[in-house]
């Protein structure tokens, strides 16, 4: 059985693209990847590592009716988990140069859920190599999570994700 459970959303995006990332520099054996469309709280229940992937910008932003999207939903299941023993990661992808007054605000949009649950999460960057003006996904001066922007530097997901993953084996203690 996976020791990670990754769970994403959306789906067939850059999210999901960089999920792949992360399955491979942790090995696909340590690995699941679960989109939160349609998922259920009980999943969670299986892993005691935890990573999440969001978007912080899309589509549902321009409509004029905004519908549910899929972490919107799944987020209301959040609270029906075991939070004890968990630990959790979080990654958002963003655009700083289009939107740097809210880039990767999905990750403090995560993790304000999460701490509200007592959830232990780790995985925290520092704002070096990022040009943007404010982020909600920002506390005590650095990211609660790993910022990702395949719009403005993509030549840096790589490294990033590698340097992230790192961190991870330590903090989720392997």
């Amino acid at each position: 059985m996976a020791q990670i459970g990754v769970f994403y959303g959306p789906e067939k995006g850059s999210v999901e693209k960089v999920a792949h990332k992360i399955e491979d520099k942790f090995g696909a054996d340590r690995v699941e990847l679960i989109s939160v469309k349609d998922c259920d709280a009980s999943e969670l229940d299986r892993f005691d590592k935890v990573i999440f992937g969001v978007s912080t910008v899309g589509k549902t932003n321009w409509d004029t009716e905004h519908t549910a999207n899929d972490w919107d939903v799944f987020e209301t299941k959040l609270k029906d988990v075991n939070w004890e023993g968990k630990t959790v990661a979080i990654y958002s992808l963003g655009d700083q140069l289009t939107y740097p007054h809210h880039f990767v605000d999905a990750i403090g949009w995560v993790y304000d859920r999460l701490e509200v649950l007592k959830a232990n999460v780790v995985g925290f960057c520092s704002t070096d190599g990022y040009s943007f003006e404010d982020s909600e996904g920002v506390r005590d001066g650095q990211f609660l999570g790993l910022p990702i922007d395949e719009d403005t530097q993509p030549d840096q997901t790589e490294v990033r994700i590698s340097n992230w993953v790192n961190r991870l084996i330590n903090e989720f203690g392997f």
